[in-house]
């Protein structure tokens, strides 16, 4: 009995926490280091446009959270990965599907973050192709770096307003796709 409840309260435990994942075929690291720091895979799903799977993202925070206003405005180490599963998505596709979103989570009032989403938009200039990852990294006091495939492309230093506006393009009352967001915070 006491080996029947023992085991009972291990799996109780660990059915809370969010362990790597493999989805659409991509497998989700469990750990992600950022800022020296590292952090947890919070949750990932698929985002998909015209019934066509696009890329894999997943979200990684210090602590687990669902509250995503929360996750939005925080100031601490925090990543998105963007696997691209898609070969039909092109730079362009990217940088409009992207543009969408800062106006969906800003209500379409860009202008004083403009310069910032224009220097992050030029980390899509490359042309993009199946199976390329993106790392959006922010890191307290020093922005939002931006990675392709483990190479930094550049670093915004846009302040909390772009860092909002940013997470809020997955994150926001208006994301880019509801049950990618849901998946994102580990629903």
């Amino acid at each position: 009995m006491k080996q029947t409840l023992a085991a009972f309260l291990a799996s109780a435990l660990l059915a809370g926490s969010v362990q790597a994942a493999t989805v659409a075929g991509v497998d989700i690291p469990d750990t992600f280091d950022a800022a020296g720091k590292t952090l947890n895979l919070n949750g990932a799903g698929v985002r998909s446009k015209f019934f066509m799977d696009v890329y894999v993202g997943g979200l990684y925070l210090q602590d687990a959270s669902q509250d995503a206003a929360a996750i939005v405005k925080g100031d601490a180490p925090m990543s998105i990965k963007l696997h691209m599963i898609s070969g039909l998505i092109t730079s362009d596709k990217m940088k409009t599907a992207t543009s969408e979103g800062f106006v969906n989570a800003t209500g379409g009032n860009l202008a004083p973050i403009q310069a910032s989403v224009d220097k992050f938009m030029a980390a899509f200039n490359e042309e993009i192709v199946e199976n390329d990852v993106f790392d959006i990294v922010y890191v307290p006091g020093k922005g939002v770096e931006v990675y392709k495939n483990e190479e930094l492309v550049d670093t915004i230093d846009g302040g909390m307003a772009f860092k909002e506006a940013l997470f809020g393009i997955w994150l926001s009352e208006k994301p880019a796709q509801e049950d990618l967001k849901a998946k994102m915070l580990g629903k």
